[in-house]
């Protein structure tokens, strides 16, 4: 676990660790950022000049997940979700783009949604694509 911002409000190291473990990595590299830093890593690697919630990286059998806290927080309010829930599904989401999965069309992007939702109802989250 990699922190660029304060700790106060994010999940535990063990919490985002069992997340990890829950979409199927025995290990990742997790860093949560600013929008700064987000925003630079996105312009670098995917030619997009903006902060994004989760960046994806694979290398080998594992990989780096970057996380957004200052988006994953505003996110989370405005879809009535805690921040806990939101940065679940996020590393579940990273996690298996670190596994190949990606969401480029729409048959793609049901399947991919569909293994987050089981594996968010395991660790027993609600279906993050119904926003209250």
């Amino acid at each position: 676990m990699q922190y660029a911002v304060p700790r106060r409000g994010l999940p535990s190291a063990a919490a985002l660790r069992a997340w990890v473990r829950a979409a199927g990595s025995a290990a990742a590299t997790i860093r949560i950022v600013g929008r700064r830093e987000a925003r630079a890593l996105n312009r670098h690697f995917r030619r997009r000049d903006y902060a994004t919630n989760v960046l994806s990286f694979p290398y080998g059998p594992s990989g780096d997940i970057v996380l957004c806290h200052p988006l994953i927080a505003r996110e989370a309010r405005e879809q009535k979700k805690s921040v806990r829930a939101h940065y679940a599904h996020l590393v579940v989401h990273g996690v298996l783009h670190l596994r190949g999965h990606a969401h480029d069309d729409k048959a793609s992007a049901r399947r991919m949604e569909a293994r987050e939702i089981r594996i968010l109802h395991r660790l027993g989250f609600a279906d993050p694509y119904t926003v209250k």
